[in-house]
């Protein structure tokens, strides 16, 4: 499997329009040893409240092998894609042992090509848009 990108255009429209959000993790299928389960069954519970809240979310879930390079030129390319309001970065990026340098990437990437989108960080792939949500109040405020 590869790194790839599932767009989701969910709900209702806001009054100015449904906020645009990039979510960028590991595809779980593809850490070895690893039980993707768990994972999965998150991204679902995070896309249905996605789509409950009206929020257009844009999924790119990173292939473990592609860590060379590929993954992050596909994330280039994503990012100059469409605009985004908001940019999740998954926490098993952020937290897994030995991926600081790719987190950091990861964040300098999105700064570099969407500069006007908010950051947000998850605990759990179900809760990115409880973290969106509070990643577009601190916008607004």
């Amino acid at each position: 499997m590869r790194a790839r990108s599932v767009v989701r255009v969910c709900g209702r429209p806001s009054l100015g329009g449904v906020p645009n959000v990039l979510v960028i993790g590991f595809d779980p299928h593809t850490i070895p040893g690893f039980d993707p389960a768990p994972v999965a069954a998150g991204i679902e519970e995070g896309s249905r409240a996605f789509a409950e809240l009206g929020l257009a979310e844009d999924l790119f879930l990173i292939d473990f092998a592609e860590l060379d390079g590929r993954a992050q030129a596909k994330l280039v390319e994503k990012l100059k894609s469409r605009r985004y309001d908001v940019v999740v970065v998954g926490g098993g990026i952020r937290k897994g042992p030995g991926l600081l340098e790719l987190f950091q990437f990861v964040v300098n990437l999105v700064h570099w090509h969407q500069p006007d989108a908010a950051l947000a960080f998850n605990d759990r792939p179900g809760d990115s848009p409880d973290w969106v949500l509070k990643a577009l109040e601190q916008r607004r405020s």
